[in-house]
C-alpha cells in the first residue's frame, strides 16, 4: 500500500513540519491520508474524544490531513519526567514510568501492536505519511529501534530524508547520515529535502549536485525560511523573550513545561505578546501572568521559590492579573501534597497561597475533554473547551470558589455532544484577579479568550476587540505551509515515491 516516511539528520530538523505540509498537500489533491508516529517523546499532549493521550504534533498532522485526531496516530508516547526517566503512554494509557535502558530494553514488546496497527492503517487511508524520530543514524539504537528503519523495514517504507540548512553544515548531515547507514537501510533513502533555507538558491544549486554526486540520492527540493503560526517541534520552539505588542502577557518558563500549547491561540490577537521568562528581573510589570502545565510540578515549583521568581509572582498579585494552568494551578494553591509518590520522593510542599485550595496527587491519571461556562468571574457563563490530564485533586477553602461549571465530557469542539455532566473546575480568589484551571487550551475557546483580553484592554485603555477562531487561523497556516512546500518541492517525485498515481 502507498506510504512515504521523513526521517531527519537530527531532531529539530522540521519533519513534523514536513509531514504536516504532506498530509494537507495530498489531502488537497484528492487522496485520503493519515499521519503515523510510532514513537513521540514529547511534553505537549492531547486527549481525543475516547479520552485518550497522544503527541500534540500527530494532532496538528491530523488536522491538515482532516481528520479528528485518534490515539492510532501516535501509539507510543513518552513524556520524560527528569533527565533519565519518562512516563511511558501506551495506546493513550499510562503504561508505566521507566528509565531510558528500562524502556530501551522492552521497545522490541510493542513491534507486533505496531506493525499489526499501521496494516489495519493502511485498510482505511490511500496514503500513511510517516514521521521518524531524532535520526537514523543514532547507531547505538539500531537494534531495537521502532521508529526510523526500525519501522520503515517493518512495514517496507521508501524514506525522504530530511536537513536542516539553518543550523550550518547540512551536506556533512545528510552525507555523514548516509555512511552510517547499513547497505539495506541507504536503499531506502529515496530523496533528500534541504529545509529552512534562507539567500540565493542559486548558489546553493553546485551543492546539491555535488552531493547528490556523492551519496547518489536526489534532492526533492529545498524548503524556504518561514515563520507561520504553527506549533513545531519541542525541540523548535523559539521562546520570544521580548515585549512585541501593547498587550504584554509573561508566561513562566518552567524547567519541566508541558503543553506550551496552551497559549498557541492567543497567537490570534494581533496585540498581544507573549513571553517567556526564568528569572525575577525579567518579569517587569505585565498585563497577566500566566504559570503554565509542568510535567513535575513539586520540582518547579521548588525551582521558583529558590529563585525568587515565586515571592515577585505573589508581590506582582496585589495589583496584576495571574492565570495558572494545571500543574501552574496546583501551585498557586496552599499545598501540594503527594502521598504516593506519584510525583517523587517529597510528601508535601506548601504553594504560593494565592488560591485557597489544597491538592492532593493521586496515582490514576484524568484525561478527558470538557466544555465549560464561566461561573464566578464577574461575567457568567463565558464559554470555553478544551481537555484535562493531570494526577491531582483540588479542594476548596473558604476563600476560593470554582471558576468554571463543566457541563460537557469528550465532545469535540464544534456541535457534537458528549456526556452531559455537572462538575466544577479550577479556583478563583475574592478579588477575582487569580485563577486557575485544569483545562488545557482553555484559551481555544474564543468567548473565553475575548473576555480576558478585552478585560485586559480595557484596564490599559485600550478598545476592545472582538477576537478571531482560532481554528479558523489554523486552517489558514496550514494551507500557507502547504503551498510554500507545493512550490519547492517536486511533488511528482514524491508521488513516484509513494508508488500513487497523482490524480488530475
Amino acid at each position: 500500500m502507498a506510504k512515504i516516511m521523513v526521517q531527519g539528520t537530527a531532531s529539530s530538523v522540521g519533519k513534523s513540519i514536513l509531514v504536516t505540509a504532506l498530509c494537507r498537500i495530498l489531502k488537497q489533491d484528492g487522496f485520503s491520508v493519515c499521519p503515523f508516529k510510532s514513537q513521540n517523546m514529547s511534553l505537549n499532549s492531547y486527549i481525543t474524544l475516547d479520552g485518550k493521550e497522544m503527541g500534540r504534533a500527530q494532532v496538528l498532522q491530523a488536522y491538515a490531513a482532516g481528520l479528528e485526531p485518534e490515539v492510532f496516530m501516535n501509539p507510543i508516547l513518552l513524556k520524560p519526567t527528569s533527565d533519565k526517566k519518562s512516563q511511558i503512554i501506551v495506546n493513550g494509557k499510562v503504561y508505566g514510568n521507566s528509565t531510558a535502558m528500562e524502556y530501551h530494553n522492552m521497545k522490541l514488546k510493542f513491534k507486533d501492536m505496531l506493525k499489526s496497527q499501521f496494516e489495519e492503517l493502511e485498510k482505511k487511508f490511500d496514503i500513511i505519511v510517516m514521521e521518524g524520530a531524532g535520526s537514523p543514524a543514532e547507531i547505538n539504537l539500531r537494534e531495537r529501534d521502532i521508529v526510523n528503519m526500525g519501522m520503515a523495514e517493518l512495514i517496507d517504507a521508501p524514506v525522504i530524508l530530511a536537513g536542516d540548512i539553518d543550523k550550518g553544515g547540512v551536506f556533512a548531515s545528510l552525507a555523514g547520515t548516509m555512511l552510517l547507514l547499513k547497505e539495506d537501510e541507504k536503499k531506502r533513502v529515496k530523496a533528500t529535502i534541504i529545509n529552512k533555507f534562507r539567500g540565493d538558491l542559486e548558489i546553493l544549486k553546485p551543492g546539491l549536485t555535488m552531493l547528490e554526486n556523492i551519496i547518489h540520492i536526489p534532492c526533492a527540493g529545498v524548503v524556504p525560511y518561514f515563520r507561520l503560526d504553527l506549533e513545531d517541534e519541542d525541540g523548535a520552539v523559539e521562546f520570544n523573550k521580548k515585549i512585541t505588542a501593547p498587550i504584554d502577557i509573561v508566561v513562566i518558563k518552567l524547567p519541566h513545561i508541558s503543553n506550551f500549547t496552551d497559549l498557541d491561540a492567543l497567537k490570534a490577537e494581533e496585540d498581544v505578546s507573549v513571553r517567556f521568562i526564568t528569572t525575577k528581573e525579567e518579569l517587569g510589570n505585565p498585563d497577566l501572568v500566566i504559570i503554565p502545565g509542568t510535567k513535575n510540578t513539586i520540582d518547579d515549583l521548588i525551582t521558583i521559590r529558590d529563585s525568587g521568581l515565586m515571592d515577585a509572582i505573589k508581590k506582582y498579585s496585589n495589583k496584576g492579573t495571574i492565570l495558572g494552568i494545571c500543574g501552574g494551578y496546583q501551585m498557586l494553591g496552599n499545598s501540594l501534597s503527594d502521598p504516593s509518590g506519584v510525583e517523587g520522593s517529597l510528601d508535601k510542599i506548601e504553594g504560593m497561597k494565592l488560591l485557597d485550595i489544597d491538592t492532593l496527587f493521586e496515582e490514576e491519571k484524568i484525561t478527558t475533554r470538557v466544555k465549560a461556562r464561566s461561573i464566578n468571574m464577574k461575567t457568567s457563563n463565558v464559554k470555553t473547551y478544551g481537555y484535562e490530564i493531570h494526577m491531582g485533586k483540588c479542594s476548596y477553602g473558604e476563600k476560593a470558589k470554582p471558576l468554571f461549571e463543566i457541563y460537557d465530557r469528550n465532545a469535540d469542539n464544534t456541535s457534537m455532544q458528549g456526556n452531559i455532566v455537572t462538575s466544577f473546575d479550577g479556583a478563583i480568589n475574592r478579588d477575582g484577579n487569580v485563577m486557575g484551571t485544569y483545562i488545557h487550551g482553555v484559551f481555544d475557546g474564543t468567548e473565553f479568550r475575548e473576555y480576558i483580553m478585552n478585560t485586559l484592554r480595557v484596564k490599559k485603555s485600550i478598545k476592545p476587540k472582538k477576537s478571531k477562531t482560532y481554528e479558523s487561523l489554523r486552517e489558514k497556516e496550514i494551507d500557507k505551509l502547504a503551498d510554500i512546500v507545493r512550490k519547492n518541492i517536486d511533488m511528482n517525485m514524491i508521488y513516484k515515491i509513494i508508488g500513487i498515481k497523482k490524480r488530475d
